[in-house]
């Protein structure tokens, strides 16, 4: 059986486009990847940034699921702490029930923003991250089927009964240990902060505790991948994510940059942007699996979740059938 190849679609805002071409390009891509055989597609909750349209997780997931059949479609993920565990309850109950046996909810305790926005969220975040593990629990609670005799005094209508599977997202260790401990399955943000990506695999696995959600531990890893038809097309791509690494370490983001041919990153920040994006496979399909197999060797994850933040919309969904490709490729190797 090959790995499952699943997205992460932040519905990218770039350069000489706008917020509704790129919803439209979100229905597109998740269609595609429907069609092409990817397991399921993720968006995810981020503020007060201009490249990222994704912000209002569940109604893109609603819009999406409304145009798609059959592909899972999920939050990778909610920021909990942002909100109250009933309010995500009601949120994801209503898209299960919509959208059965389609729908992911991933959880994360970051704020999805900068200090401006934990400001404008009106919430004491330092108090809402500690609580985090609670409010998981509290949470998966309200999508639990109801217990024999007890009449709670809250219940999510709807959401009770539907049990939409609850992933655990991070890019620490902390993530891992809470996944293990609650025997929920763990996505590791590593397209973007790989530091501790192997640790985090080998606790999680380690210290995994079976679940009535899991009986053994479910691990997926995230790889920023830029296929193409060849070597340079592929680079010249990656040259906008490249960018984008740029601007967040030199605090100047903006939208998705148009890419650029031999770009060169600026000396001071090289190592730092290097050391972000270490976790990436960029170029042909020969080069990619090479490369997407060094990390199944290595990590021997259960699914892979792809980010692919193009420029270019045609680029992308070219990238989405030369990385299925790879898929079938690492298969029969």
């Amino acid at each position: 059986m090959p790995i499952p190849f699943s997205i992460l679609d932040l519905a990218q805002v770039v350069e000489g486009g706008s917020i509704s071409k790129s919803f439209a390009d979100s229905v597109e891509l998740a269609q595609k990847a429907e069609a092409l055989g990817y397991n399921r597609v993720w968006y995810a909750e981020h503020h007060n940034i201009k490249s990222v349209a994704s912000s209002a997780t569940s109604v893109l997931i609603a819009h999406i699921a409304a145009q798609t059949k059959t592909i899972r479609l999920g939050a990778g993920g909610i920021m909990l702490p942002n909100h109250a565990p009933l309010l995500i309850a009601e949120q994801f109950g209503t898209l299960a029930t919509l959208h059965p046996d389609r729908i992911d909810l991933g959880l994360g305790r970051a704020p999805g923003g900068d200090m401006g926005v934990i400001r404008a969220m009106r919430k004491d975040y330092e108090r809402a991250a500690q609580s985090f593990p609670t409010d998981v629990q509290e949470l998966i609670g309200y999508l639990s089927d109801p217990v024999a005799g007890e009449n709670p005094a809250v219940r999510a209508i709807p959401g009770e009964g539907t049990k939409v599977p609850v992933w655990i997202l991070g890019s620490s260790l902390f993530g891992a240990q809470l996944a293990a401990r609650l025997g929920l399955p763990y996505a590791f943000a590593s397209h973007f902060a790989p530091g501790d990506l192997f640790q985090a695999a080998e606790i999680y696995r380690r210290t995994f505790v079976p679940s009535r959600h899991l009986d053994k531990p479910y691990f997926m890893m995230a790889c920023n991948v830029f296929a193409a038809d060849t070597e340079e097309d592929a680079q010249y791509h990656f040259s906008t994510l490249v960018q984008a690494f740029v601007g967040i370490i030199t605090n100047q983001r903006g939208l998705t940059c148009r890419p650029v041919k031999d770009f060169e990153v600026p000396p001071h920040v090289k190592s730092h942007v290097e050391a972000m994006l270490q976790v990436s496979a960029v170029g042909t399909v020969d080069m990619v699996a090479e490369r997407l197999s060094m990390f199944n060797e290595r990590l021997q994850p259960d699914e892979i979740i792809i980010a692919k933040n193009f420029h270019d919309q045609n680029a992308r969904l070219r990238s989405l059938e030369l990385t299925i490709e790879v898929q079938a490729r690492m298969a029969h190797d």
